[in-house]
């Protein structure tokens, strides 16, 4: 069953004008969002995209060793299952939901129909993709050029914006598996982050002590990235 919700709080639909929204409602479907729920995998054809509200989805690679590694969130302010959009709606990347919440979704078909219209959908889209281009070529010179401790500050910046929250539920070995690195690095990098008053991290839970101190503590490629997503969609998401 089709329906609009009140509590639809995702930007990108949020910034559609009045008519193009009302025109896509009969098609959107509120779900809830549930921890680790595969969106779609990799290599797989994507039957819907979703517009998450507050939950946050990572977007995974798996090379063909079997270790994973993230390459890029979907939070609020866009949707995932972009190559629906572009023509060739096949996932290059597996979507699992990180931190739970509720969404929008969508016939991966009729996003494509909407988006060749040539409306607001299609330069809204298009500007989010371009955002996302930036997050994930920021990414990939990040894990290959910047200490673990300097990731993880940024990747926790990161998070905190989307969930509009200082506290993240978050275990060791998830935070290994979405940085690419071994669940004993993460816990020294954690560890140093905690003893320098960054952060509070117990069973599971971290908690942003010192926000101010954490984007010190993190590379530089946390302002890049924020600044690029504020540049692109800020002035659109009003």
């Amino acid at each position: 069953m089709s329906f609009s919700s009140p509590q639809v709080a995702n930007r990108l639909l949020a910034a559609l004008p009045d008519a193009e929204y009302q025109r896509l409602v009969p098609h959107l479907e509120y779900v809830t969002l549930s921890l680790k729920q595969v969106l779609h995998r990799a290599g797989e054809s994507i039957e819907y995209v979703y517009f998450p509200n507050w939950a946050i989805v990572s977007l995974i690679s798996t090379p063909e060793d079997g270790s994973t590694i993230e390459v890029g969130l979907v939070g609020n302010e866009g949707i995932v299952g972009i190559p629906a959009a572009l023509g060739d709606n096949i996932a290059t990347t597996t979507a699992i939901v990180q931190i739970p919440d509720s969404g929008m979704r969508m016939k991966a078909s009729l996003l494509k129909t909407e988006f060749q219209k040539g409306g607001s959908m299609q330069s809204l889209l298009m500007r989010y993709i371009q955002a996302m281009y930036a997050q994930t070529s920021q990414w990939a010179a990040c894990n290959a050029l910047h200490y673990l401790e300097e990731r993880l500050a940024r990747w926790l910046l990161l998070l905190c914006d989307l969930a509009n929250s200082n506290e993240l539920l978050l275990t060791q070995q998830f935070m290994s598996q979405m940085l690419g690195v071994r669940r004993s690095g993460v816990t020294v990098a954690a560890n140093n982050l905690q003893q320098a008053g960054l952060i509070r991290y117990n069973r599971g839970k971290i908690t942003i002590l010192n926000r101010q101190g954490l984007e010190a503590a993190s590379c530089s490629c946390y302002a890049i990235i924020k600044g690029e997503f504020a540049r692109l969609l800020a002035n659109k998401h009003q």
